[in-house]
């Protein structure tokens, strides 16, 4: 593997949410370890599975990986940093400030910029302070998906130029002492993963077009950062050999050739390795250790290869999309895991709607988004737009100066552009463009591709802590009132559609975001499992093996988990444009076959208890 070869200290894996970032990271750690190395390995992934991936609890501090010598791992819990971040910055005032001044401070550290600072914070603290990882030989870190990623590797340079800049004693972030506090720490992360002697940056990619045109783009600025000792890893591959005897795995075979063919000429000069697809799930050391070994896989839990595949009935996306049209509008939000095809159901889903005659606004606030690309083309009574933070902040602050700044004079003029050079003005912005979108579907469908699960978890607490702000200022009033998330708890106004693959990981992914979404009072109205290979009846042997786990968590997402689902079968063709994402929605199922069969009609599930109710804040 050229990516392990003369390794650094510190190691990053990014890419496009669902190439296999964590899977690869836990197997590199695995490997150093088994060599000798003493390991880390951190997740700064909002909705980490490092725990899941080994089979163990992990949490937000250093845990011995006990199967594997030499090896840790830690999760950096957004929740908890933000939590401690708080306390770092009010404890010292407290019983010093008068009472009103210190919940005022306290409010303005309640919002998800506090939540996304603290866990840089530690980030932050990893990569500079020797002290903390002077017991590890490498520290390799797995990152959320791209477009959250560039988002954190830009802040040092961000709050940097803002505590350059900044005169004020506050911003959203509480005192600007605390901030100054950590201008060196910054500095030195800047300076950290700059340096190709200390920082390998590994770009993971599936063989598919969009992926490595997100890579590339992910290359080119991570570049301009300075970042340049970086590494390819395209993950996935389907073996040629599962080609010669099965239509479907030859038209993925084929699928995949063309598109590194086609691989944007920037990551033509990166050190690049290729790894095959397995027939099995990468959970547990076996697996793990399997996955950057040059013997033939070995599947940890094989069945006999004559026993015959158990049907499945596929509840599919029409069905599902014949119950939203008849309200006539309202908003659908695509939520899960990255990499799971959020954007491919959504894009096909306002497809389907619009090809009814129904005016449809698809959208998305995925800040790597490709909406565009998939959809490939127009249609009648279909618009498409897009929630970009930067021209969302940029419209915010020249509404906020044409406004609020219309009647000071210079200097205060002066002192609110400063404050509007805050990173946090961003979720501000982001935030009423989610409002907006929110109101709109009042009178169209409003079909949404959110970013991966726990950015979009960030966005959700932004707008239930604006919910309690109003409830708390209309209290006394006796007046009416509605704000976004009461919209959103509303599945008259609002349905939520869970979007996950029929593995392990992204199951369990999925139930978590249920449960969070539970906790305030969003109930997931759907869950759509996508890219079902049992669905399309392969014959590939490796294919086979991947169909025959998949079954089993099918049976759990019908019985189980969701309310009503539907079932998306993997096509030969990649569905891009209009006509191929219509197909998705099409009423057919796949051919039968000898075995047992799921039912959706029966498997209707009993809700899971709802939990405590609340904002995601206090989850």
């Amino acid at each position: 593997m050229q990516f392990l070869e003369q390794a650094p200290r510190f190691f990053f894996f990014t890419g496009k949410g669902g190439v296999g970032k964590t899977s690869l990271a836990c197997a590199a750690a695995i490997r150093l370890a088994d060599e000798g190395k003493r390991v880390l390995l951190v997740s700064t992934d909002p909705a980490s599975n490092v725990g899941q991936v080994f089979g163990v609890t992990i949490g937000n501090h250093i845990t011995e990986i006990s199967d594997v010598p030499r090896l840790s791992a830690m999760e950096i819990d957004p929740q908890a940093a933000a939590q401690a971040y708080r306390d770092r910055l009010v404890e010292p005032v407290r019983g010093v400030l008068p009472d009103d001044a210190v919940k005022t401070i306290e409010e303005s550290l309640s919002g998800a910029c506090t939540t996304e600072i603290a866990a840089f914070d530690e980030f932050t603290a990893l990569l500079t302070d020797d002290s903390l990882t002077a017991d590890f030989d490498h520290v390799l870190f797995d990152t959320a998906p791209t477009g959250h990623t560039i988002r954190l590797l830009q802040l040092p340079g961000a709050w940097s130029g803002f505590l350059e800049a900044g005169k004020g004693d506050a911003s959203c972030l509480g005192p600007l002492a605390g901030l100054e506090k950590q201008r060196n720490q910054y500095k030195d992360a800047v300076n950290a993963l700059a340096d190709p002697t200390r920082t390998r940056l590994v770009l993971v990619a599936r063989p598919q077009l969009s992926t490595l045109r997100e890579v590339a783009r992910t290359q080119e600025e991570f570049a301009s950062l300075g970042l340049s000792q970086q590494y390819l890893v395209i993950n996935g591959v389907l073996p040629a050999i599962e080609a010669q005897q099965d239509p479907l795995a030859l038209a993925i075979h084929e699928r995949e050739n063309a598109a590194l063919a086609a691989m944007p000429g920037v990551l033509d000069a990166l050190p690049c390795d290729r790894l095959p697809l397995k027939p099995f799930n990468l959970i547990g050391l076996d697996a793990l250790r399997q996955m950057l070994s040059d013997e033939p896989a070995r599947d940890p839990e094989a069945n006999d290869s004559r026993e015959a595949l158990p049907e499945v009935a596929q509840a599919t996306l029409a069905h599902l999309v014949d119950e939203i049209a008849v309200d006539g509008h309202g908003l659908v939000m695509l939520m899960g895991k990255g990499g799971v095809g959020k954007t491919t159901i959504a894009a096909a889903i306002a497809v389907e709607l619009a090809q009814r005659g129904l005016p449809v606004h698809l959208t998305t606030s995925d800040p790597a988004a490709h909406l565009t690309e998939t959809l490939d083309g127009a249609m009648p009574n279909l618009s498409v737009g897009r929630i970009d933070p930067q021209v969302e902040t940029e419209r915010y602050r020249q509404r906020v100066l044409a406004t609020k700044g219309d009647s000071l004079d210079a200097e205060g003029r002066a002192l609110l552009e400063e404050d509007l050079r805050s990173p946090c003005t961003e979720e501000i912005a982001v935030f009423q463009a989610f409002s907006r979108t929110i109101r709109e579907a009042n009178k169209k469908f409003v079909v949404m591709d959110t970013a991966p699960t726990g950015h979009t978890l960030l966005l959700l607490d932004a707008t239930g802590a604006y919910h309690r702000e109003i409830a708390r200022q209309m209290g006394d009033t006796g007046m009416n009132f509605s704000t976004p998330m009461m919209k959103l708890q509303d599945p008259k106004q609002t349905k939520v559609l869970v979007v996950t693959l029929a593995e392990t990981t992204p199951v369990l992914e999925a139930l978590n975001l249920q449960n969070d979404l539970r906790r305030a009072d969003i109930e997931p109205w759907a869950w759509v499992v996508n890219n079902s290979v049992a669905a399309s009846q392969p014959r590939s042997p490796l294919l086979l093996q991947r169909a025959r786990h998949e079954v089993s968590q099918i049976e759990q997402i019908a019985k189980h988990h969701a309310s009503r689902y539907a079932l998306v079968p993997m096509l030969e063709e990649e569905p891009v444009g209009p006509e191929r994402l219509m197909a998705l929605a099409s009423r057919k199922t796949a051919s039968s076959s000898q075995g047992t069969q799921i039912d959706p009609e029966q498997a209707a599930t009993k809700k899971n208890a709802a939990g405590s109710t609340g904002s995601l804040a206090s989850s």
